[in-house]
């Protein structure tokens, strides 16, 4: 590695890959600049370079059969039917994922979004099945330790199903909210996706 100084990361940064174009995203204190080859994050005022797989980057694609991307979710997967989650089909995920998160939550609920449901170290599956617990669940916003499907009041409301796959397991307690798990993911993304449902009770 060339000898540059640390408090110079214009020139670190280039004399580690002179040749390949360069994009920054400042986000949270970090600065990420994305080589073609890999990816080089660099926290500031930080002398240390770590190097993380491009599949960081990567989108997931989340399906359903039981609806499509902004389409209704048929009554059956909320609280006016069976209450249960409908199923997920989930493709490319990275071939170093560890483990999946799944969160769903509503973000046009009247007091701010609303916390659907949330499972982490879910194994690295290509499918969700229909009323089923694919990982460990955490706390939703109904104080419930499970799936809560749509309820919304009056009005079209937005659910998304998101998707996270990690580099890791996550060692956390049944009682974790949404937050200490997002808390928890972070460094550890290498992809993403989610799919969007909406349902309303008019």
């Amino acid at each position: 590695m060339p000898a540059v100084s640390a408090r110079d990361p214009e020139k670190r940064m280039k004399a580690l890959n002179p040749d390949k174009p360069q994009v920054w995203i400042l986000t949270s204190g970090i600065r990420f600049r994305h080589f073609y080859g890999d990816i080089c994050i660099m926290v500031e005022e930080s002398s240390d370079i770590v190097h993380r797989n491009p599949a960081m980057a990567a989108k997931i694609k989340v399906t359903s059969t039981a609806f499509r991307e902004g389409g209704r979710i048929p009554r059956k997967y909320t609280c006016d039917g069976d209450n249960v989650n409908p199923p997920l089909t989930i493709g490319d995920v990275p071939a170093e994922t560890k483990s999946l998160v799944l969160i769903v939550d509503d973000p046009d609920a009247p007091g701010g979004t609303w916390d659907h449901w949330v499972v982490w170290n879910i194994p690295p599956i290509t499918e969700i099945l229909e009323n089923s617990v694919p990982g460990e669940q955490g706390m939703n916003d109904s104080m419930r330790q499970r799936y809560s499907g749509p309820c919304p009041p009056p009005g079209t409301h937005r659910y998304f199903f998101k998707v996270y796959a990690l580099d890791t397991l996550l060692n956390l307690d049944p009682s974790s909210t949404k937050h200490v798990v997002e808390e928890a993911m972070k460094g550890h993304i290498l992809a993403q996706g989610e799919l969007i449902g909406r349902y309303s009770r008019d």
